[in-house]
């Protein structure tokens, strides 16, 4: 079996990241002609396509991206490799998350925890936008998305959506703020509130519990980061609409408390991935440790 030309494989790493075989063959100062020709070759020696064609843009494969996390490897070593070597070093398979800007970090950590504790597994951790988030799924730039709300089910995708946890909702803040004979009517309407944006699913469960109980809420502050609600409530700046595991370490100390949980009111945490043919062998184990079962659409 002939061996791996590392020249094509340098080649292809170059193309996959402009993008684009003009500016890679400009970059390499070589013809477009035959810049395709050495792609070609390493595609035949692998037995996969690396590229597909999207209008004048060449967008990764399944297999491309496999390729060019190894080729990246490869020649990142570069000066490094006898000392890498010599130490016997494992190489260290990517896993890609994209988590929403406004998702829990406490959760986040908690979902991961197995990945990051495996050392032949790297933990790449993007966050973003839902949308932007998806976008890079479907493109193969990440191996899955955390969100707190699922795609759509009629897009062309065949997203494959885990619904992974979903936590209780509450009026969260520090000890000073807890009225214990008030009702929750009265505290919705004399305490301070921290909410969530008008863009959140959190959001429109708040609005419909105050809506059907007559209340007209005084909002102290709208924050769609879940950080810096956390921070807010610590500050004493007002209840906070938002889930316990947000403030798991806060309620432990007794520096923030659980005032009252809100009827009806929950945030579901979400898994979306897609089908592959080479998933990240780590993603089964991380699926297993939560109890609600895959959902697809």
């Amino acid at each position: 079996m002939a061996d791996l030309n590392y020249h094509h494989l340098r080649y292809f790493q170059i193309v996959a990241h402009e993008g684009h075989l003009t500016r890679a063959a400009a970059r390499l100062n070589v013809s477009q002609s035959a810049l395709s020709s050495q792609i070609r070759q390493l595609e035949a020696r692998l037995g996969q396509p690396l590229f597909e064609r999207r209008g004048r843009a060449l967008h990764l494969t399944e297999a491309g991206r496999i390729a060019l996390d190894h080729a990246d490897r490869i020649f990142e070593a570069g000066s490094d490799l006898l000392s890498v070597l010599s130490q016997a070093s494992v190489a260290r398979r990517p896993l890609r998350v994209g988590a929403i800007a406004t998702l829990s970090r406490n959760f986040q950590l908690n979902f991961l925890k197995p990945a990051l504790a495996q050392p032949d597994t790297e933990v790449i951790l993007r966050s973003g936008s839902r949308s932007e988030l998806l976008e890079a799924l479907e493109m193969l730039h990440l191996d899955l998305v955390l969100t707190n709300r699922p795609p759509e089910t009629d897009g062309p995708t065949p997203f494959i959506v885990h619904r992974l946890a979903e936590q209780s909702v509450g009026l969260i803040g520090v000890p000073s703020l807890d009225r214990p004979d008030a009702s929750l009517l009265d505290r919705l309407q004399t305490s301070p509130l921290i909410l969530p944006s008008r863009s959140s699913g959190l959001r429109t469960g708040f609005d419909a519990l105050v809506n059907r109980l007559g209340a007209e809420p005084k909002v102290a502050a709208e924050v769609d980061d879940m950080a810096m609600a956390r921070l807010l409530a610590r500050e004493g700046i007002g209840l906070a609409v938002i889930p316990p595991i947000v403030v798991r370490d806060e309620l432990a100390s007794g520096a923030l408390v659980e005032i009252e949980q809100l009827p009806e009111i929950s945030e579901v945490f979400f898994a979306v991935m897609i089908r592959r043919t080479y998933q990240h062998p780590i993603l089964p184990e991380l699926m297993d440790r939560f109890e609600l079962g895959p959902e697809r659409s």
